[in-house]
């Protein structure tokens, strides 16, 4: 893959990255307004269902879509109209660069000014994605933005793929973990500052269990709040009591006295990437001892909706899946939405 990219760096950058009156270069760049062109099968709406909604849920979409007459869009955002902002640090490594995706809670698309020395120092490409705020819709924009961001990178600078990492800030960092929990195949880190939210819900289900397993074994989940912002670091004790509970426990959280809810320092963000660049190692017999505890209580679960419908229950018995379906996600398919169907 790394061969490739070095190959993509001369001829693709240009195709994929055009950007009027900004030509790539060699050095370092801030560049704004960046158009990319190339799209991904991972941001299909079909896709982002089966990854980032519980699979009732995404059955639901489908079902209207049809009935409707309104089929999916294949791809959700239309890149032609969608622009990034890009920062390259000035050297290419000789083991390729560092990745960082940003969700950012305005809708401008910018780097921090103090970050651009830490990223020079970690070898890391910022990318940004503009109108991804907080009030644009989590699965038409912001996801598929923040993927076609990482692959339109990869195809055009030389990416080491096991250093690609998303993060954000506010109500991007909390968009960045629902991200990095449906494709910890693409994203091997996330990078949370101030604000978190717990997973295994309706707002952030789990994904399917191949994926779920690969969140647990290779990401690494690095949280970062303001010593002052109270709320905020209430709210990553929830976040990381849940991780925990569903197996995910390559957690680490970076201290920063005195910042109340703010965007990090340089040293801040610099100590962050740090943690983040480590490699994830979490005790393989600790997650098998947690996932044998979920599968068991799940089983049980499943027994609950089958008793209910030998007793000719059947609405009792959605009512416990819709509650099955809530709380495990992609862990309960696809038995779930075959009990569903019947």
């Amino acid at each position: 893959m790394r061969s490739r990219a070095l190959i993509l760096l001369g001829a693709a950058l240009l195709a994929c990255c055009a950007a009027a009156g900004d030509p790539p270069t060699g050095s370092a760049s801030l560049r704004r307004d960046v158009v990319f062109t190339e799209y991904s099968p991972l941001s299909r709406s079909t896709e982002l269902l089966r990854r980032l909604f519980s699979p009732l849920n995404a059955l639901r979409v489908l079902e209207e879509s049809t009935s409707s007459g309104k089929p999916l869009r294949e791809q959700p955002v239309d890149l032609a109209n969608e622009t990034f902002t890009l920062y390259v640090p000035p050297h290419a490594p000789p083991h390729g660069y560092a990745l960082l995706v940003f969700v950012p809670p305005w809708e401008t698309a910018t780097v921090p000014k103090p970050w651009m020395a830490a990223l020079d120092r970690h070898d890391m490409i910022f990318v940004s994605a503009a109108k991804s705020g907080n009030g644009a819709d989590a699965v038409n924009r912001r996801a598929p933005l923040a993927l076609l961001a990482a692959e339109n990178i990869m195809r055009s600078y030389p990416v080491d793929p096991e250093r690609v990492y998303i993060g954000g800030f506010s109500g991007g960092s909390r968009m960045a973990l629902r991200i990095a929990l449906g494709y910890p195949d693409v994203f091997h880190g996330a990078l949370l500052n101030a604000s978190s939210d717990p997973i295994g819900n309706a707002q952030i289900p789990l994904p399917p269990q191949e994926l779920l397993r690969q969140f647990q074994e290779s990401t690494r989940v690095v949280y970062v709040t303001g010593a002052r912002d109270n709320f905020n670091l209430a709210a990553d004790v929830v976040s990381r009591q849940s991780l925990q509970q569903w197996c995910v426990f390559d957690l680490v959280t970076e201290d920063v006295p005195w910042a109340a809810h703010e965007v990090l320092h340089f040293a801040a963000f610099s100590r962050s990437l740090d943690a983040l660049a480590k490699p994830a190692s979490p005790d393989p017999r600790r997650i098998a001892a947690c996932r044998a505890r979920i599968d068991q209580t799940l089983a049980a679960e499943f027994k609950q909706v089958q008793d209910l419908l030998l007793r000719g229950e059947p609405e009792g018995a959605r009512r416990q899946l819709r509650t099955i379906d809530a709380h495990y996600g992609g862990l309960a398919a696809p038995r779930s939405t075959e009990l569903a169907v019947k």
